[in-house]
């Protein structure tokens, strides 16, 4: 039996998963950006220094985990793709074997 979760995640295709998952990585480079910018234009107290650094140590975590999950849709996408090209040449044969 399938949870809840997994079931919902099924019904998204990979193109939007894909989609998904870019716009996330997107924001999080926004925001490495910004906090980048603050700590080299900014005046930060020790502490506020390292709490800036600790929030660009897990957005860059969180970029290389979208990242990782991109390249596995991206190859779960072209399996997809060369099974329908297969399929659809399969087809074909068989159309032309037995209407020739």
């Amino acid at each position: 039996m399938t949870k809840p979760k997994e079931r919902k995640k099924e019904k998204i295709s990979v193109a939007s998963e894909i989609d998904r998952i870019e716009e996330r990585k997107s924001l999080c480079e926004d925001s490495l950006e910004r906090a980048e910018f603050r700590r080299r234009r900014e005046e930060l107290s020790d502490q506020e220094r390292e709490a800036l650094e600790d929030e660009m140590t897990i957005m860059t975590e969180r970029i290389q985990k979208y990242e990782n999950q991109l390249e596995e849709l991206r190859g779960e996408n072209r399996r997809n793709m060369l099974l329908s090209v297969a399929l659809l040449l399969i087809s074909a044969l068989f159309y032309y074997a037995f209407n020739s």
